[in-house]
This record gives C-alpha cells, sequence and structure tokens, in this order.
C-alpha cells in the first residue's frame, strides 16, 4: 500500500487558460436511457430531469478541480457580456470569491456554452457554442501578472479559432514567452468534430511548432491519434468503434505514438486512455497507472480533473509514480458525480482514500514485458530507466 504522500509544504500557484464555457447537463432518468439512440431524431422528445448548470471546459474545470485540491489557481479565459457570461462568472464566484478575476468580459461577444448530453453508463454527447472562446489570442494573456505562478496550463487549443488559424502561430508565440519567463507548461487538447475547420488542420505542423515549448502534453489517446495521423486515427475507429477505441488500440501503438510526440521536442508526454488509465512517456520513463473503480455518474470533465490530479501532484514534488497515482484518483473522484468537479474533496482526503487501499481496474490492454509494482499500483514499463528486471509485488516482468 502506499505511503502517504502529503506533506507540510507550501501550495503550489498555478494558472490555467485557455477554453472557458458555462455546462448546461440535464439529469437521464435510467429509465430515459433507452431513448438516448434516437435522441436527435426530428419530432422526438426525450424526457429528462433538472439540469445541473456549472462552468466547463478547460480554464473551468481543471482550475476548479486544482482549487478544491487545495491549490492557488489563477483562471484565465473570455467570456461575452450576455447572460451566459454572467452564469460563467457568478458560477465560479459561488466557489470561491475572486475565482473569476482573470477573466476578459468581452463587449458585444457571445459567451461559449454546452449542452451536455451525460446518460448514465455512456459516453457524452455535446452541443457546443465556442463564442469568445474563438476570440481570445496570446495578446489576451496577461503575462504581467504572471508573478508567482509556477506553471502555466493552456487547454482546448482546437476549439478556440484564432489560437489554431494561423497554423499554430499564436499558440507557439504565447508559450514561447511563457517558457522564457521561466514558468513550466502544459497543454491539454480538445477532439475536433468531424467536418469542422479545426478537424482538418495540419495538427503536425501546428505541434511541431507548440511542443518544443511544452514541459508536459497531456492529450487524451483519441485525439493524440488523429492529430498525429488521421487516416490511421479514423482506421481504428473503424476497426474497433468510439467506445471502445481506447481500450483496445494496441499498446505497440500506442508506445510508438508517445516517441513521436515526443520527437516533436515536448518533455513528458501523458496520454488519457478513458477507463484503461494513464500513459506516460518521457525520455527516461515509462509508466502505466491505472484507474481506480468508481461509482459512476457522469464523466463530463474527468480528464480535465485527471489534469488537475497530476499538475497538483508534480507542483507538491512527488515522485512521478504518486503523481499519477494522484491524477487517476483524482479523476475518479470527478466521475462519482455528473458536474465536473462537483465531487472532487480536499488533496488530504483523496490520498486518505488512496491509503486506504482503493481498488484498481484492470488494464484490458497487454502489457508483455511490463513490470507490476503493487506498492505503488504502477506497471513500469520496457522503457522505464528506473525499472530493474525482477519481482514487483509478486508479478514478474
Amino acid at each position: 500500500m502506499a505511503t502517504k504522500a502529503a506533506a507540510e509544504t507550501q501550495e503550489p500557484s498555478i494558472a490555467i487558460c485557455g477554453h472557458i464555457a458555462v455546462d448546461i447537463i440535464p439529469e437521464f432518468p435510467h429509465a430515459a436511457t433507452a431513448a438516448i439512440g434516437s435522441l436527435l431524431t426530428p419530432g422526438n422528445l426525450v424526457e429528462v430531469g433538472a439540469a445541473a448548470i456549472a462552468t466547463g471546459g478547460a480554464v473551468s474545470n481543471t482550475g476548479v478541480a486544482l482549487h478544491r485540491l487545495g491549490a492557488n489557481v489563477k483562471l484565465i479565459g473570455k467570456v461575452g457580456d450576455d447572460v451566459f457570461g454572467e452564469m460563467t462568472v457568478s458560477t465560479l464566484e459561488r466557489i470561491d470569491q475572486g475565482l473569476a478575476s482573470g477573466l476578459i468580459r468581452a463587449n458585444q461577444e457571445v459567451s461559449s456554452y454546452t449542452l451536455v448530453i451525460s446518460p448514465p453508463g455512456t459516453d457524452r454527447i455535446f452541443l457546443h457554442c465556442p463564442g469568445a472562446n474563438d476570440t481570445f489570442t496570446d495578446e489576451d494573456v496577461p503575462y504581467g501578472a504572471l508573478e508567482g505562478i509556477e506553471h502555466f496550463h493552456f487547454g482546448y487549443p482546437p476549439l478556440m479559432k484564432r489560437m489554431i488559424d494561423d497554423g499554430g502561430v499564436r499558440l507557439e508565440r504565447m508559450l514561447s514567452r511563457i517558457k522564457g519567463m521561466g514558468i513550466s507548461t502544459s497543454l491539454d487538447m480538445a477532439l475536433p468534430g468531424a467536418g469542422t475547420v479545426a478537424y482538418g488542420l495540419d495538427w503536425v505542423r501546428i505541434l511541431e511548432k507548440a511542443l518544443p515549448h511544452v514541459d508536459l502534453f497531456m492529450p487524451s489517446l483519441e485525439e493524440a491519434l488523429l492529430m498525429t495521423d488521421q487516416p490511421a486515427y479514423e482506421d481504428l475507429l473503424r476497426t474497433f468503434g468510439k467506445a471502445e477505441l481506447c481500450e483496445r488500440t494496441p499498446i505497440a501503438t500506442i508506445r510508438n505514438l508517445a516517441e513521436r510526440l515526443l520527437a516533436f521536442g515536448c518533455g513528458t508526454v501523458v496520454l488519457k486512455i478513458g477507463s484503461s488509465g494513464l500513459y506516460a512517456r518521457s525520455r527516461e520513463r515509462e509508466l502505466w497507472a491505472p484507474c481506480f473503480k468508481a461509482n459512476l455518474v457522469g464523466t463530463t470533465g474527468a480528464g480535465d480533473s485527471t489534469i488537475a490530479g497530476y499538475l497538483y501532484g508534480m507542483r507538491r514534488g512527488l515522485s512521478l509514480e504518486r503523481t499519477m497515482t494522484a491524477a487517476v484518483a483524482v479523476g475518479a473522484f470527478s466521475v462519482e458525480a455528473a458536474e465536473a468537479t462537483a465531487g472532487i474533496a480536499a488533496w488530504d482526503d483523496v490520498w486518505s482514500r488512496v491509503e486506504r487501499g482503493w481498488e484498481r481496474l484492470s488494464v484490458p490492454q497487454d502489457l508483455e514485458g511490463w513490470a507490476w509494482n503493487g506498492d505503488e499500483g504502477i506497471w513500469h514499463g520496457p522503457a522505464d530507466c528506473r525499472t530493474n528486471k525482477t519481482t514487483y509485488g509478486g508479478l514478474h516482468t
């Protein structure tokens, strides 16, 4: 069992920048889920329950999750001067006064909102209006207000038109400037919808510009597959289907993907692989953290919350093994509530549940040649330089 990871230390200061929206999440009674397949059929009516209203997007999901864990956070995003903008600001302010102080209120712009269709036991459907996120650029970042910030995280550039419509120059310029200030950086993505402008962009070119200025690249497996090799991604999608893509993509494909992303220049690649867990690869380390068993209520924001757990553990100085455990633990807390961050507890409560022997899910991928450390609950890959070829937790390499 893992030993206690929390230590008396100053809480990390982290800026979360990028996409922000207000999420409207109807409650689905179990009886209504049978109709989900025909939900968007013209003339159809699906009865739902009360709607949860919460802020969403990377800024809110990752930022509020970090706030609930105990970190000092600065949220940087853009909303319009409309009702949805007021809802975004007031919802954040109800969580903590001042949490929305870093948001830009743009005159005569509409705010982003998302209708989240998230019935129990199925993946989500999003009806999304990008709003003011599309006009956000590197010039909107308040660089002068980042004094004391230890880490800068940027999320969802595929849903922010002006950050990517120039081939990624603005994204590169922002990350380069942040790195030049001595602040570590991380980057998350979002999956653009098929047929959108973002779906057809040259993402390899964009990543080649951005990743040399990124310490930690944290996309989902599906996002990374799409952005590095769209035809191969679409082949996998046809072969396995969207619901099973993460669980059935061969480990060799995942490892080759991570190596390619490292070659673009980032320091560490961390791939979110759905219920299979979290895969991390750097030039010296290769680890896989299985997910914890959880009472699944909704998956909205689970990936963002996983990132929050990782950033919190990393900035608290935890080992990579414990940082990955923290990431999947916070992700598991997230899925136990309908809203993205409502289920997330303070750090000591999260780690206490881990220490009590929280059960892990199995990994469906074939990890032959990997070493299991039962004390850490972590698989060590063949490229992990800190793994010796001996017995780990009763299992052999």
